[in-house]
């Protein structure tokens, strides 16, 4: 099993000093990858569900601030050594996708090869709207053009690409990404055609799991990877090179003083047992949001998981 955590992009740790702090620690206390979400502008008046909560609860502070995903990421990757820098998940539509291919290359050579592409359609119509993007009704066949557009860059010494909304010939694109073929892509979402998205154009399925609007029980996830299975039949893929990278919050431990345990709350013991049975389905890594507005309870929670959780995880697996 590997570890993953997210990074704040709003509010008081969104700071250079305390970004640094969370990047190094993480990269200090061994985890494989450090992710972080992807909004541009916010609505004043949300007109849209955020599909990862039951409520009104948004990803975002007061004022709508937000860091912008792939700058801060790049920054982070300067003041780390080994650990690996995840958009996750960009929202592929928002960006015109040469710009976008051209940002994610000079990523992994800035960062020595440590990228891995998180990657999603978006949920947010009036961000869409606002960045002038093509009509988010068409953002599932916009983002499997983008990330073919991508691929073609990133691999090709000649890139030629006629797609429905994008299209390019007679260019140089370079430097190409240190890593080969590219970047490992995660395909974000919890929907069928996320799952088929991952088996068709991605390395990772990549959902949520464990909030109370996308709880992903081993039950659903099995049959969600029996789903995932099928399809890479139909395709000819070989489903064992999907792997399932799941992010979950995790709780702290009186988070289940009342009614029935959360997943991934309570003690390490609780905790390493949670990660048990989701790594005997087959997810390969964990990604836990340890966020706080408080820094000191942010390393707190990310040195617990590491030190306390982990190890006991690795004796139940």
């Amino acid at each position: 099993m590997k570890y993953g955590f997210y990074l704040p992009h709003h509010g008081p740790t969104a700071a250079p000093a305390a970004l640094k702090r969370i990047a190094q620690e993480g990269d200090r206390l061994g985890f494989d990858c450090m992710v972080l979400g992807d909004h541009i502008v916010m609505p004043r008046r949300l007109d849209s569900q955020y599909p990862y909560s039951v409520g009104s609860e948004v990803p975002w502070g007061e004022g709508g601030e937000q860091l912008e995903q792939l700058t801060e990421l790049t920054y982070l990757s300067a003041v780390t050594e080994r650990i690996r820098i995840v958009p996750s998940v960009m929202i592929v539509p928002y960006r015109n996708p040469l710009l976008a291919a051209k940002m994610l290359a000079t990523m992994d050579v800035l960062s020595e090869g440590r990228l891995t592409l998180g990657v999603g359609v978006g949920w947010m119509e009036q961000e869409f709207e606002s960045l002038d993007t093509p009509p988010f009704a068409e953002r599932g066949a916009v983002t499997d053009e983008y990330i073919r557009a991508f691929k073609e860059l990133w691999t090709s010494d000649d890139p030629t690409f006629e797609g429905r909304y994008c299209r390019f010939s007679n260019i140089s694109f370079s430097p190409k990404p240190v890593q080969k073929p590219h970047p490992p892509i995660w395909v974000g979402g919890n929907s069928r055609p996320a799952m088929r998205r991952a088996v068709e154009l991605g390395d990772a399925w990549h959902p949520v799991g464990a909030t109370p609007a996308t709880p992903l029980e081993p039950e659903e996830l099995s049959a969600n990877l029996e789903y995932l299975r099928r399809h890479a039949d139909k395709i000819g893929r070989n489903a064992a090179e999907v792997e399932i990278v799941m992010k979950a919050p995790i709780y702290d431990e009186d988070t289940s003083a009342s009614g029935p345990r959360r997943r991934f709350s309570g003690s390490a013991d609780q905790v390493a047992e949670d990660i048990a049975v989701y790594s005997g389905i087959g997810v390969g890594h964990l990604i836990f949001d340890t966020r706080s507005d408080d820094l000191a309870r942010t390393l707190e929670r990310m040195a617990w998981l590491a030190q306390d959780v982990m190890p006991l995880a690795t004796q139940a697996v």
